[in-house]
């Protein structure tokens, strides 16, 4: 039986995943995946060893709160995979994580891939170098990535945004309606905080309040917020009472398609989502914070002038984005309502 390990971190990280395992078993049906794995990837067939809510974790000085945790988890995966050696084992995103594995497992012969390039075009494009000695085989999500890593010598195939298989080429504002059970004459507007605890922390109460000013200007408006899971779900309901009541609003579990092909206008938190929303051709809004010392740090780093993809792809924006002080209710506010 072929064995196919595979770490992924954090939602995208399992969404990605769920397909890959999917698609993996059409072709090899008894192929067994054993991996750190989230709901999606469980769903396909995969035998957790790990939860990837582990590394639900972002910003340079959140990592380094948790890296003694982080350590043991990354030691522990590693061991697993020498004790049990799978034909080929896939990293999914997180490269400061699974690429410390990727390398051990390299260094003993087995066959290694990473699945979604680290974002070394941004900043710290000396990693590049590194890689090709740490996997056998890069998969990058855009054509420009492919290229930028062949120059280094990297093995790159460019394999496409599995969301763009996942999302209709026709947008039908309707249907998406219809099967959310929303007004198919209403006007909304979507809020996507993100999908980590530090992100709901940092995004939920300036959306819900730039909510409650575009329903000052328009009572018309209904609000439909996008929740990761429960926990994200009754924080949202929890700050929407305090920080909103005056906006009318509907709260949505694992939906994020849907919400965001339904809605008029979405307010998101960058990452993926922000593809999401351009494959629904959804007008957007983004925004993002992370710790104050951490953007002091990346803001030295980065070498790219926008944050959201869609503008990262197009090379000016697309989409208007705010970051760190210029997150602000009014701003956004403003942004929804342009």
């Amino acid at each position: 039986m072929v064995h196919v390990g595979i770490v992924a971190g954090e939602s995208s990280g399992d969404q990605l995943g769920g397909a890959l395992i999917e698609a993996l078993i059409k072709q090899c049906p008894d192929v067994r995946i054993t991996g750190m794995a989230g709901p999606k990837m469980i769903a396909a067939g995969c035998e957790a060893i790990a939860s990837t809510e582990d590394l639900s974790v972002m910003g340079l000085v959140e990592v380094l709160r948790k890296y003694p945790k982080l350590r043991r988890l990354r030691e522990r995966i590693t061991q697993y995979y020498l004790d049990n050696r799978p034909d080929v084992f896939v990293g999914i995103d997180v490269p400061d994580f699974v690429l410390g594995i990727e390398s051990r497992l390299h260094s003993e012969k087995i066959k290694t891939v990473h699945y979604v390039a680290p974002q070394i075009w941004a900043w710290r494009k000396s990693r590049a170098k590194k890689i090709k000695h740490q996997v056998d085989r890069l998969l990058v999500l855009f054509p420009f990535e492919e290229s930028f890593f062949r120059g280094y010598g990297v093995d790159t195939k460019f394999v496409g945004h599995p969301i763009a298989d996942q999302i209709a080429l026709e947008r039908d504002l309707t249907a998406a309606r219809i099967r959310l059970g929303l007004d198919p004459t209403q006007t909304y507007v979507a809020l996507m905080p993100g999908s980590r605890p530090q992100e709901w922390a940092r995004h939920v109460d300036v959306f819900l309040s730039a909510a409650r000013l575009v329903a000052e200007h328009n009572r018309e408006i209904t609000f439909i917020a996008g929740a990761i899971d429960s926990k994200a779900e009754a924080l949202i309901l929890s700050r929407s009472k305090s920080v909103s009541s005056e906006a009318t609003l509907i709260i949505k579990q694992g939906a994020s398609h849907d919400i965001l092909s339904a809605s008029n206008v979405a307010l998101v938190a960058s990452g993926t989502v922000t593809m999401e929303g351009v494959f629904a051709k959804t007008p957007l809004v983004v925004a993002y914070k992370i710790a104050p010392l951490s953007y002091l740090v990346m803001k030295r780093l980065v070498n790219v002038r926008h944050i959201a993809m869609p503008n990262v792809l197009a090379g000016n924006e697309l989409v208007p984005e705010f970051l760190q002080s210029a997150v602000t209710a009014q701003a956004l506010a403003d942004g929804i309502l342009d």
